[in-house]
């Protein structure tokens, strides 16, 4: 049974900093994070594999990194320089399906998303 469970979501400052956690219940090649605000589609944040690729949208590009510790199994997502437009449910995902871009929301487990809001 897979698990991803993120932690880390809060209240923040505009400016301000904060980092994401994501526990899986086993080691995968590929995860993503994934944020949707109220009214908005999801949207890809960023992406890494065991390869160390990277992979940021726009929007986060310069402010956000994310991190894979593989002893641990842990997904991290830091965020710097936050803005109110950051403010969204933030989901871990894992195990793409297919091909195309890595921040397309094709991936075969999900986590339950953690609350960030920006003010």
């Amino acid at each position: 049974h897979v698990q991803l469970v993120e932690s880390g979501g809060g209240w923040v400052q505009a400016g301000g900093s904060l980092t994401l956690s994501c526990a899986a219940s086993r080691d995968f090649d590929n995860m993503a994070w994934f944020r949707q605000a109220p009214g908005k589609e999801r949207e890809g944040v960023a992406y890494i594999n065991n390869a160390r690729f990277r992979k940021y949208s726009d929007s986060v590009l310069g402010r956000f990194v994310i991190n894979k510790d593989n002893a641990k199994n842990t997904l991290y997502l830091t965020m710097n320089n936050l803005k109110l437009e950051d403010t969204a449910m933030y989901y871990c995902a894992a195990d793409r399906r297919g091909g195309g871009s890595a921040l397309r929301d094709d991936y075969n487990f999900w986590g339950q998303g953690t609350q960030v809001t920006v003010s």
